[in-house]
């Protein structure tokens, strides 16, 4: 009787265990998907910032009255490009700076676009037509790599909130990733006066 139940305990010993490295391996897996959707993220952040440079030059040589809003994106770059955080050390808190940082580059962006307008030059400039294209474009793949990242965020943190995975994620250490959050400027009503 004995001999049965020590095969027994065995048994189910070796069942959890192998069990425990599944989803162990599971989650690793997941984790890594999150950070290489991060780092695809990352990616298109710097191709917009060295898209910045030339669209500066090419505006400046057009548009030298916009002095103050050039000096804005390339203020903007600087601060976005020093904010740096990489997939291990994604915290709510690194996120919302890096957010924040590259919140205010796109915000500056989208001033020197629309200040672009005003310049008759530029809108036939094929240079600045083309950078005008990059930049639209990198903003539609960031977009869509930011929502890559947040579904496999939350499947991640689903599964390690899970039980009786929770226990072998606290066991190994596995936490939780932030998500990217609105833009605080897309989150506010936009304000629209009639005049009669």
């Amino acid at each position: 009787m004995k001999t049965k139940l020590f095969s027994l305990a065995i048994a189910i010993v070796a069942v959890l265990t192998f069990s425990s490295c599944g989803t162990y391996n599971d989650m690793v897996t997941m984790e890594e998907n999150v950070n290489a959707k991060f780092s695809e993220i990352d990616n298109q952040y710097q191709r917009r910032s060295d898209l910045v440079p030339n669209l500066v030059e090419t505006v400046k040589g057009a548009g030298e009255r916009e002095s103050k809003t050039l000096t804005d994106v390339i203020e903007a770059r600087a601060k976005a490009t020093s904010v740096t955080i990489d997939a291990s050390n994604l915290t709510e808190e690194n996120l919302a700076a890096y957010q924040k940082a590259q919140g205010e580059l796109g915000m500056a962006l989208s001033r020197l676009m629309a200040v672009s307008e005003a310049y008759p030059d530029l809108k036939t400039n094929q240079n600045f037509l083309n950078l005008q294209d990059e930049l639209t474009n990198t903003e539609n793949r960031i977009l869509v790599t930011r929502t890559e990242y947040n579904t496999a965020a939350q499947d991640y943190n689903t599964t390690i909130r899970l039980f009786p995975k929770n226990i072998i994620a606290m066991i190994f250490s596995f936490k939780a990733k932030p998500y990217f959050q609105a833009d605080e400027e897309a989150r506010k009503a936009p304000k629209v006066e009639f005049k009669f």
